[in-house]
């Protein structure tokens, strides 16, 4: 779990200075043909997040409900993040962070829910979790390497 950590750490870190390196207004550009924008990708995988280590772990989650009805799975942007939005989401960037390291640390994650992904992955344990989790948060890094290049 450790090796996790340190490498979820360092990519969350990357996702902030990302937002950072970009305007309220290019961070809620959505580009012709596509259905969000940065600001969503970073939202989306601290939902996701959530959603995968702690409701599927029966424990109740460590961000707004109105969060994840803007950020979950399905959902588009449904008009500009505010500059407060942005601020909330890059805390939690971190904070979610330091918190799962928490919990896990205090032993709160004792079950677990089997999951089956939109894209094919089965997830029988929280490690699985864990590890489709790292490899979701890569794909949606990727999608803002994309997306800086239509802004």
């Amino acid at each position: 779990m450790e090796s996790f950590l340190k490498t979820w750490e360092t990519s969350r870190k990357l996702y902030l200075k990302f937002l950072d390196a970009y305007t309220l207004d290019q961070l809620n550009t959505i580009p012709e043909g596509l259905s969000n924008n940065m600001i969503w990708q970073a939202g989306h995988v601290i939902v996701s997040q959530q959603k995968l280590m702690y409701t599927l772990s029966n424990l109740p989650i460590n961000i707004p409900q109105e969060m994840v009805v803007k950020y979950q799975n399905g959902s588009r942007p449904d008009g500009n993040a505010t500059q407060e939005e942005v601020d909330e989401i890059k805390a939690l960037l971190l904070s979610t962070v330091e918190q799962f390291k928490h919990d896990w640390q205090s032993g709160k994650f004792t079950t677990f829910n089997e999951y089956q992904s939109q894209t094919g992955f089965h997830l029988a344990t929280f490690q699985d979790a864990v590890t489709f989790n790292a490899f979701h948060e890569g794909i949606h890094y990727g999608m803002l390497m994309y997306l800086k290049k239509l802004v």
